[in-house]
C-alpha cells in the first residue's frame, strides 16, 4: 500500500515530526511504501521518500501562511493531484488536513486524521496568540469533517476531539526509540559541563519554550524548592519559539536556572541520564513524550495532575494542577 505522511515541517525540533519519523519506519517495515509530504524540513528520512512544498522562511510570515493555507489554491490543486496515486494519507497537524480533506473529496482517498491536538488558548499571554489559536482550532475542524477516521495519542485528546469536533477516534499511543532512551545512559558529561557537582540535585525538563508549557510556573517551583535543597540546578532543554516569554523566563530565573537551548538527537539521552528529577508544569500536553523518554531513562518525572499526564507518568509524583507548593514539596521528597 502507498501511504502519505502530511505533516506541516520535518523538524527535529518538533515532537510531531519525531513521531512521523518513528511511523514512517514502522509503515515500511510493514512493506509499504511511504512518502512524507513537509511544507519544509531539516531531517533526512532513513527510507522514506520525501516532497518538500516550501513555505515562507519568514518566522511571522510563516505563522500566517500555515494558518490561512486554503488560500494557496495552486499548491493545495498541485498536490492534491500528486496524492491520487496513493491509497491512504495520514495527515499529523493543520494545515496538512487541507491536503488529505482535498485528496478524499476529489480523488476518494483514505483520509486519517492524527490527532495530537491544540493547545487551549487561555494558556498564552497575547490577544494575537489567543486569536490565533481559535481560528486554528476553526478551521482545522472545516478540514477533517470528512475524515475516514481520526487516532488520537491518548484518551485525553480522545476525549478532547469528540467534544470540539464530534469526530470518534482510536487511541493510539506514541512509541519512543528505545534504543536511544533507556537505562544505563551515563551523564558525566552534561554534569561535567556545566559544572554540577554529584551532590547536587538536577532536575530537567525538555520541550519548546512556549507559553502554554507553563515554564515559568516551573522556575517558580524550583526556586520555592530551594529553601529545603540548597544545592540544585534546573536545566531547561529547548528552542525558544516565542522570545518575549524567552525574555520573561531569563528574568525570573536564579543562577541555578540553566537555559541549554536545544540539544541535538545524540546528547539528549545524556540530559535525562544526568538528571534526577524530571520535571513539567505544563498545564496542557497530548501525551508529553519527554515524561515517557525520562522513564524509560530510569527517572521519577513529576507533573500536575491534569490533560494527559495521569496515563503517562508512571513513576514519579502527580500534583494539584497549579499548586506550586505542593509542586516544590514534590521535588524535595523526589531527591531524598
Amino acid at each position: 500500500m502507498k501511504i502519505a505522511l502530511l505533516t506541516p515541517t520535518f523538524s527535529q525540533f518538533s515532537g510531531i515530526d519525531r513521531v512521523v519519523e518513528l511511523d514512517s519506519e514502522e509503515y515500511i517495515n510493514q512493506g509499504h511504501e511511504v512518502t512524507i509530504f513537509t511544507l519544509s524540513a531539516s531531517i533526512k528520512p532513513k527510507r522514506a521518500k520525501i516532497v518538500v512544498m516550501g513555505m515562507p522562511k519568514n518566522p511571522t510570515v510563516e505563522r500566517i501562511y500555515r494558518l490561512f493555507f486554503f488560500f494557496d489554491l495552486f499548491k493545495i490543486n498541485k498536490y492534491s493531484k500528486m496524492l491520487k496515486n496513493y491509497d491512504q494519507t495520514i495527515a499529523y497537524f493543520y494545515p496538512m488536513t487541507w491536503l488529505g480533506s482535498r485528496a478524499k473529496k476529489i480523488y476518494g482517498i483514505k483520509y486519517t486524521y492524527w490527532n495530537a491536538g491544540i493547545a487551549y488558548s487561555k494558556l498564552f499571554e497575547k490577544i494575537t496568540e489567543k486569536i490565533y489559536l481559535k481560528l486554528l482550532l476553526f478551521f482545522l475542524k472545516i478540514s477533517i469533517k470528512n475524515a475516514d477516521s481520526a487516532i488520537s495519542i491518548s484518551k485525553f485528546m480522545q476525549t478532547e476531539l469528540k467534544k470540539e469536533t464530534g469526530l470518534d477516534s482510536f487511541v493510539k499511543y506514541i512509541d519512543i526509540d528505545k534504543k536511544r532512551f533507556h537505562q544505563g545512559i551515563n551523564g558525566d558529561k552534561i554534569r561535567k559541563k556545566y559544572n554540577i557537582d554529584n551532590q547536587e540535585s538536577v532536575f530537567l525538563y525538555v520541550g519548546r519554550i512556549s507559553p502554554h508549557k507553563s515554564i515559568d510556573l516551573l522556575i517558580k517551583a524550583f526556586k520555592l524548592s530551594q529553601d529545603k535543597l540548597k544545592k540544585s540546578k534546573l536545566i531547561i532543554v529547548g528552542k525558544p519559539t516565542f522570545i518575549e516569554y524567552m525574555r520573561k523566563l531569563k528574568l525570573l530565573a536564579n543562577k541555578d536556572v540553566i537555559f541549554a537551548g536545544f540539544v541535538n538527537d545524540q546528547e539528549l539521552p545524556e540530559y535525562y541520564a544526568a538528571c534526577d528529577i524530571y520535571t513539567t508544569t505544563s498545564q496542557w500536553e497530548g501525551y508529553d513524550m519527554p515524561i515517557v523518554e525520562a522513564q524509560a531513562c530510569g527517572k521519577k518525572a513529576i507533573a500536575f495532575n491534569c490533560c494527559s499526564h495521569p496515563e503517562v507518568l508512571k513513576n514519579g509524583t502527580l500534583v494539584k494542577n497549579g499548586n506550586l507548593k505542593e509542586y516544590a514539596k514534590a521535588m524535595v521528597d523526589l531527591s531524598k
